[in-house]
């Protein structure tokens, strides 16, 4: 803890109140969503998504809204391309309210255009990790039941191989592609530029979100509209609060921009950069992939004035930048994993003008939970911050579902109207983890201080958190043991200061021997890139147990990495 103070709760509360009566985007009252009573619901989540994007459309028809190399593009241009895509899939594909469609490329402005195209139409966008391999994307697919796909040149390619034993009809976009039924840009062409006159219920799905968890298999994260606007409208809620509580309040700039560094295929990006901005009237840049002197010159000829990456990516720019080169920036938030306290100090020394804050939330939240921003973040930089206002409720529990006092370490659990109605085909699995009074059991272990703070001390499920990306121990481990001559393996996180953490593996191959870097290699050609782990150590004995006769991980992860491993990435 530092002697910075943090701000003054009532002082919060006072600010949110203020905002919360004077601007009727943000009208709240106590509601009933599938069951569950909330204190409080904004009263424009009734509205679907699609109908909130359609009215942002107009007021901002003439604001430059994105931009990509030498491509610029107004907000009246990319709803107007997305309701030609809208009715492209429609007239041309039969889509009908609620099909799923899938996105799989990198970053690009027609990934955006794409995504509001199916909300437009009122399907289920179904956004597809870039990083992942065919099988990868196949398995989603799969288990979604989404036939359309979406994609650059690269998943294309993936998927064609596939093409005709899942039904699969490939639409290419950026770049033409042999391989795909259509490019997006034909589609497009002569399409309609009016918006489908279809009907979308609040409570039906917008997205599907795939999450890495400790069953193996990613699980599908099934958002509704109601969720996302209540995230995007808590998110544009807190951004106000933040700017009038800044002790430079009375500057705001004109023309807000916003650095887009995270993959879009994350609930953070797509729904704080993306979808935020849409209803903020706020411009996003793209870059082409992650390189710290480009970030540098888009920040200095974009008037960039919002940052939101991971925290590897902010330190790079607290040590590459100099004052001057940073001083229209107003805030640089992080998000998907812990910023180290001495970073956070650090950019304030050099930066005291910038506004350093760090969010947690989780794919079941639409990416709501907590914030930690201005002074509170100086004052506890080792918090993940108090809940994010004015619909988000965060408390710790017991096992038995028991709330705990103030200090008692116990499960993180978030309750909000922006929470997740289920996991597709997953009924079992979303009653463990979703009460019938509305609480999420983050599976994140925590506890609150006076001032409503929230400290994460532990994870109850296995998983790595890898610069952003969440990785399933128990995936990993299932395609190591799909390697010849392994007996017993065990994955796990190892402490990095750059990327939070980085996947470990051990392997105990019997009889068999086993070479570490093979094994890298097979693995490598198998699962997204993230995936892999990066030191790998081969056992000559078997694999330490607990009581239960399962392989002890925590003890095994302490008793490897004394030691040199024999594959290190």
């Amino acid at each position: 803890m530092t002697d910075i103070a943090p701000l003054k709760t009532e002082e919060i509360q006072a600010t949110v109140e203020k905002l919360l009566a004077e601007d009727p985007m943000f009208g709240c009252q106590p509601g009933t969503i599938r069951g569950v009573d909330y204190e409080r619901v904004f009263n424009m989540s009734a509205m679907s998504l699609r109908d909130i994007l359609a009215a942002k459309s107009q007021e901002f028809a003439d604001q430059e809204f994105m931009v990509y190399q030498d491509k610029r593009y107004r907000f009246r241009d990319v709803w107007a391309k997305g309701c030609q895509f809208a009715n492209a899939l429609i007239d041309q594909y039969d889509v009908k309210p609620g099909d799923r469609i899938a996105i799989a490329m990198r970053n690009y402005p027609e990934w955006c255009i794409a995504y509001l195209g199916i909300i437009a139409a009122g399907g289920t966008v179904l956004p597809l990790n870039a990083w992942w391999q065919a099988e990868e994307l196949c398995y989603a697919l799969t288990d979604s039941g989404a036939k359309i796909v979406v994609g650059d040149a690269k998943r294309i390619s993936y998927l064609h191989l596939h093409k005709a034993e899942m039904g699969l009809t490939l639409i290419s976009a950026v770049e033409e592609s042999d391989l795909a039924d259509a490019s997006f840009e034909a589609l497009t062409q002569n399409a309609s530029t009016e918006m489908p006159p279809v009907v979308i219920d609040p409570e039906s799905d917008f997205c599907i979100l795939y999450t890495s968890g400790s069953t193996g298999k990613p699980k599908g994260v099934l958002l509704t509209h109601r969720g996302v606007v209540s995230a995007v409208l808590s998110w544009s809620l807190l951004l106000n609060v933040i700017e009038t509580l800044r002790p430079d309040a009375n500057v705001r700039p004109e023309n807000p921009a916003m650095l887009v560094t995270l993959p879009l295929f994350h609930v953070t990006a797509s729904h704080s950069s993306f979808l935020l901005s849409y209803l903020g009237g706020r411009k996003i840049v793209f870059m082409y992939r992650w390189d710290v002197q480009d970030a540098l010159k888009l920040i200095d000829e974009e008037n960039i004035t919002n940052l939101l990456m991971v925290p590897t990516q902010s330190h790079e720019i607290v040590e590459a930048a100099s004052p001057e080169q940073l001083s229209g920036l107003r805030d640089i938030a992080t998000g998907g994993a812990k910023r180290p306290a001495h970073h956070v100090m650090e950019m304030k020394d050099k930066f005291p003008s910038i506004n350093s804050s760090s969010g947690y939330g989780l794919t079941e939240t639409n990416a709501l939970g907590c914030i930690n921003a201005l002074t509170d973040y100086q004052a506890r930089p080792d918090s993940t911050g108090r809940a994010v206002p004015p619909v988000t409720q965060v408390s710790i529990f017991d096992e038995d579902m028991n709330e705990l006092p103030v200090g008692e370490v116990g499960e993180i659990c978030i309750k909000s109207p922006a929470n997740f109605r289920g996991y597709l085909g997953m009924e079992e699995e979303t009653n463990r983890v979703l009460t019938k009074d509305g609480w999420f059991k983050t599976g994140d272990l925590g506890k609150l201080d006076e001032d409503g703070f929230v400290y994460i001390v532990d994870r109850l499920k296995e998983l790595i958190i890898r610069g952003g990306e969440n990785i399933s121990c128990l995936e990993v481990e299932n395609e190591i043991y799909k390697y010849d001559g392994v007996m017993e393996a065990t994955v796990f996180g190892i402490e990095n200061e750059k990327m939070g953490e980085i996947v470990g593996a051990v392997v105990y191959p019997g009889e068999s021997t086993i070479d570490a870097g093979e094994l890298h290699s097979f693995l490598k050609g198998n699962i997204a890139g993230f995936k892999v782990p990066e030191r790998i150590w081969i056992s000559p004995q078997q694999l330490p147990r607990g009581g239960t006769g399962k392989i002890d991980k925590r003890a095994t992860r302490e008793f490897a990495v004394q030691f040199p491993a024999h594959y290190s990435a």
